[in-house]
């Protein structure tokens, strides 16, 4: 018998049984499924990472407060925040290649305009030249200027998700709002941010330095932003800050880091937990094959006179084998094919709130995955098949 003729019966005898295929697929369906969709997130967070950070351009450089090699304390650590708003000052004096610093305070807090409140809100303190280096660009209306960050003059600048939640139709410019129960006037509107890592870029207040300093009683930076004036001299800079800095600090108690060692940083950390999740939804690819296995061999102990009897006109145990791994082998691809479409589907509705990407090395893993289950799980009931004596097999009631 030829492997078309084993294939026309292994297919002839999943069609038979379709409530039981399907359920036998479902294990393989999850499993590729939850792997092919957590690679998709993996692949569209690093994507947005990257854009986020090529906004920022090659020739920036953070400082923050702690030794990264011991855990980025960040604006939650304030306890072990020894940075400085005097620092980014020195910074700006004393390094020639620097073309703006900007110190910055990074929380969140509520604003509320009339009746219209939103409670989790991204904030940022930061000082004018912040226009310079970051991402964040004024769309609509201006941004603060040196008097009135000097003067700690009570104006913001809102995302558009808040414009949205807060103002509905109206024009928020010139509008006053209350920012953790402090009046600000509304002066400009930013462009938009999109969302990063499940995180809304639009949902923010941007307050001059000196007010939320004076104001919302800051006393830390939670990080100072500084921007050679070429990609080329960044490493020049970071050193000359680092040698600035530690007149007065230890190297424990800050980190530099150009925009391609955070990036790397970044994608390291969600490189390994996008492993980490990828590896536990393997685990219900190991749950599908054994689900396979188990269906084939009851699959076998059911159908032992059909198989007595095809052995008696003259089928071979190398065909029956055949047969029951084409079998094992088609449920699971067709299985990981429907898990391919749902994470499809999956992925562009997720589109809506964060960037996801089906990778051509998901589309492999998922066939390859399903082959290999298959092949792995369905060697077993395929040789207990093939086995079978047809004497005893016609026998069996």
């Amino acid at each position: 018998m030829n492997l078309r003729e084993s294939s026309k019966i292994a297919l002839k005898a999943l069609r038979r049984n379709k409530v039981r295929s399907a359920l036998t697929m479902l294990g393989i369906i999850i499993g590729v499924y939850s792997v092919v969709l957590l690679m998709s997130l993996g692949a569209g967070l690093q994507q947005s990472i990257g854009e986020q950070f090529e906004k920022l351009g090659t020739n920036t450089l953070y400082v923050m407060p702690g030794n990264l090699d011991e855990g980025f304390a960040g604006g939650q650590g304030l306890q072990t925040n020894k940075l400085k708003f005097s620092d980014a000052e020195d910074i700006r004096k004393n390094v020639k290649n620097a073309v703006a610093v900007s110190s910055g305070i990074e929380s969140s807090v509520s604003v509320a305009y009339k009746n219209e409140k939103k409670n989790v809100v991204m904030f940022m303190g930061v000082e004018p030249e912040f226009s310079q280096i970051g991402d964040y660009k004024v769309e609509k209306g201006r941004a603060f200027t040196n008097s009135e960050n000097n003067a700690a003059k009570r104006v913001a600048i809102i995302g558009k998700t808040l414009v949205e939640k807060l103002f509905k139709n109206t024009d928020p410019l010139g509008k006053e709002i209350l920012v953790k129960d402090k009046t600000y006037k509304v002066i400009g509107i930013l462009e938009s941010q999109g969302s990063t890592l499940g995180q809304d870029g639009d949902n923010i207040v941007i307050l001059p330095l000196e007010s939320a300093r004076m104001q919302l009683n800051f006393d830390r930076p939670t990080w100072i932003l500084i921007k050679a004036d070429s990609s080329e001299n960044i490493s020049k800079v970071k050193s000359e800050v680092e040698n600035l800095l530690q007149k007065r600090l230890s190297k424990d108690d800050f980190s530099t880091l150009t925009q391609e060692e955070t990036q790397s940083i970044a994608n390291t950390i969600l490189g390994i937990v996008t492993t980490v999740l990828a590896g536990i939804a393997g685990i219900s690819l190991l749950v599908g094959g054994i689900g396979i296995m188990n269906i084939m061999l009851v699959s076998v102990t059911e159908r032992t006179r059909e198989i007595g009897l095809r052995k008696a006109v003259g089928a071979k145990p190398k065909d029956i084998l055949v047969q029951f791994l084409i079998e094992a082998v088609v449920l699971s691809i067709v299985g990981g094919l429907i898990a391919l479409i749902l994470a499809g589907l999956s992925t562009i509705g997720l589109n809506f709130f964060m960037k996801a990407t089906i990778t051509p090395l998901s589309v492999i893993l998922a066939f390859g995955f399903s082959a290999v289950v298959g092949i792995i799980f369905g060697v077993a009931p395929a040789l207990r098949a093939a086995r079978l004596n047809p004497i005893d097999a016609l026998r069996y009631e």
